[in-house]
């Protein structure tokens, strides 16, 4: 619970539910086995999510139709990745490093177009920075298919990767966040469910750890919670900086692993 509590108190704020930096905890502390740390990271949004999305709620940031378009692209992509997990990619090995060829690489572009944009912004002798044009709704939601069915292999639903890819595109966290945690709960649920089905048909440690879901879940729901309300007290360049650093941190832990 206290695990759950501290992840999810520092990502809530930038749109991430917490499962993605629980994944190394499950592999190298509790020592759950592979591939049943996915589906674990999916009852773990579905236990800790209602925190943060009630905040965020109550706060009038889960309006406008981003969330309806990342849940509509998302939902048969975690379906569709959580049986790749199962019959193609049951390696550790394999697994941790996908993890690190996804997100170095998507949190060092974040953190340098944050770098670069208040670069721009502070010396007056350049132009300012050209304005990003946002996405159109079907590009957004094929994004969001895409990233739903790498989100079912990896077990954070898809919205954890969506909102760095939105961000680093010029949309305010703010926007992103809220809406990728609405996203990240649903696709969790759909795949948590696909995982228990498909642990009854396949054999090894498929289906979650449902004792340890539940507890950091539990915790999550009030890291959750207090990470949204702490989020518009927050620059947006701090946001999109933690967002960037804890994707490359991540990702770089898993490379080290994997070379060992």
């Amino acid at each position: 619970m206290i695990v759950g509590a501290l992840i999810s108190v520092v990502t809530a704020p930038v749109g991430v539910s917490g499962a993605v930096f629980l994944l190394p905890v499950q592999l190298s502390l509790f020592g759950v086995p592979s591939p049943a740390v996915t589906p674990t990271n999916l009852l773990f949004n579905v236990v800790a999510g209602p925190g943060a999305l009630w905040r965020y709620r109550r706060d009038g940031a889960l309006r406008g139709p981003l969330a309806r378009r990342l849940v509509l692209g998302t939902v048969p992509g975690v379906v569709i990745g959580a049986v790749i997990r199962v019959f193609a990619l049951p390696s550790p090995t394999v697994f941790r490093l996908l993890i690190a060829a996804l997100l170095v690489p998507l949190g060092l572009w974040l953190c340098a177009r944050t770098l670069q944009r208040g670069f721009l912004r502070r010396d007056s002798r350049q132009a300012p920075a050209p304005a990003h044009t946002e996405p159109s709704g079907r590009a957004v939601s094929s994004l969001a298919l895409a990233v739903g069915i790498i989100g079912g292999v990896y077990g954070i639903g898809g919205g954890s990767l969506l909102g760095p890819i939105l961000v680093g595109r010029g949309m305010p966290v703010g926007r992103v966040a809220p809406a990728a945690l609405a996203s990240t709960f649903v696709t969790s649920l759909v795949g948590a469910a696909t995982f228990a089905l498909l642990g009854l048909v396949s054999p090894g440690d498929v289906a979650p750890d449902w004792g340890l879901g539940l507890a950091c879940g539990l915790g999550g729901l009030v890291g959750g919670y207090l990470g949204a309300r702490l989020q518009p007290r927050l620059p947006e360049t701090a946001l999109r900086l933690t967002l960037g650093t804890l994707a490359v941190a991540l990702g770089t832990l898993y490379a080290v692993q994997t070379l060992r």
